[in-house]
């Protein structure tokens, strides 16, 4: 359906927006647009049918998940596709604790994981009889790995979780020492890659992992999960055909998924300079602005993602006052953001939880989408201030 009534009031045109919104929702990739329009064409049978079309497209789904293996490090056969990133995590906490009831019933998680792992950890727990751990973090959103390494070698832990970077602030965290960690106890290690895989180098230290196609340009309604052969997991739901992917999952979504994955993996080096190269630039402008402060680690971190927060400001009126001047950017949690909550993220770091910008460059973001969002920002700061009657703190 068409929309005919043309931009709100006060709203910019479509035309002259920038959307730097992009963290676990980019555009498609072109590559992952012709994928899907031709996996619909030729993958949208049945694939678990014997007739010629279902397999075709369980040719399709295996040459995804054998590509997404590829790019991952691992066996095909330890590649499942889910019906979304928040799924795979369930199924990875879920299934592993379940899988390892007899070890115990806790749960080691970060601080800043993302609310589906925080939410599944609190769940296996309370159905084995567990606790779930929390492991802080330092201002960076860094865990602190001597805590890390205190509750993974505790008797009774079925999982342990760790990011491979946090998709709120950036910062990447210590895997391989973590990973060290955990397998010296026999605890397996899940990774949530969903904001680095496609964007960064990942580290083949894991045991399960997660990865959100929607976060690298793949289509939305898919998610991947990786889970090593020498992993003990069970299905956390009841008897199915597909039972990591209850009803299955579409074919033209995961199969649009892996090319976009092969095509960003590509040419990830060029991006990450580029998109590095305009994040430093806005860490820098921002740091400038009166009485706001740039979070997570200055280096040590993804290359598109920068969240800053300013005193004297409420978020959502800054999100709104961007939005009118043609930019599209997050506040509060990221994996929360729809309810516009603090961010339990910034909230484990100790830093400032109102008043919070989170961007996320995409690979078509341009230099001048940069330079006309440093140019809107200071003044959009200063309004909202204004309106709140606190300009001259």
């Amino acid at each position: 359906m068409t929309d005919t009534t043309g931009p709100a009031a006060g709203d910019s045109p479509a035309s002259s927006r920038a959307h730097l919104d992009n963290g676990g929702g980019a555009p498609l990739h072109p590559l992952a647009r012709q994928a899907l329009l031709q996996s619909l064409d030729e993958g949208w049978a049945d694939p678990h049918r014997l007739h010629t079309e279902g397999r075709r497209a369980a040719r399709l789904l295996d040459g995804a998940r054998e590509a997404v293996a590829g790019v991952l490090g691992a066996r095909t056969e330890e590649v499942r596709f889910t019906a979304s990133h928040a799924a795979a995590l369930h199924a990875a906490v879920l299934g592993t604790a379940e899988a390892r009831r007899r070890t115990g019933g806790d749960v080691v998680v970060a601080a800043t994981e993302r609310a589906a792992v925080l939410h599944a950890a609190s769940a296996a727990a309370v159905v084995h009889g567990g606790e779930r751990h929390v492991v802080g973090v330092d201002l960076l959103g860094r865990v602190h790995l001597d805590a890390f390494r205190a509750a993974v070698a505790s008797p009774g832990v079925a999982l342990a979780a760790l990011q491979h970077a946090n998709g709120e602030v950036g910062t990447r965290q210590p895997l391989a020492t973590a990973h060290d960690a955990a397998r010296a106890a026999g605890v397996p290690l899940l990774v949530d890659a969903g904001a680095s895989l496609g964007h960064d180098d990942l580290p083949e230290t894991w045991d399960l992992l997660a990865a959100h196609p929607a976060d690298w340009g793949g289509p939305a309604g898919v998610g991947v999960l990786a889970v090593r052969q020498r992993v003990r997991t069970v299905p956390p739901g009841p008897e199915d055909a597909d039972p990591w992917a209850p009803g299955g999952v579409s074919v033209p979504a995961a199969f649009a998924a892996a090319v976009s994955l092969q095509a960003v993996v590509a040419d990830r080096a060029a991006q990450d300079a580029r998109r590095r190269a305009l994040t430093d630039r806005v860490r820098g402008a921002v740091a400038g602005i009166p009485d706001v402060e740039v979070v997570g680690d200055p280096v040590d971190r993804l290359p598109h993602v920068v969240t800053f927060s300013c005193l004297y400001v409420d978020g959502e009126a800054l999100v709104t006052e961007l939005d009118r001047a043609g930019f599209a950017v997050g506040s509060g949690s990221a994996c929360t953001a729809s309810t516009l909550e603090p961010s339990h993220v910034l909230a484990a770091m100790g830093v400032l939880t109102h008043g919070n910008v989170r961007i996320a460059l995409d690979r078509s973001t341009s230099e001048q989408d940069v330079d006309r969002f440093l140019a809107v920002l200071p003044g959009a700061v200063q309004r909202v201030r204004d309106v709140l009657g606190v300009g001259g703190l």
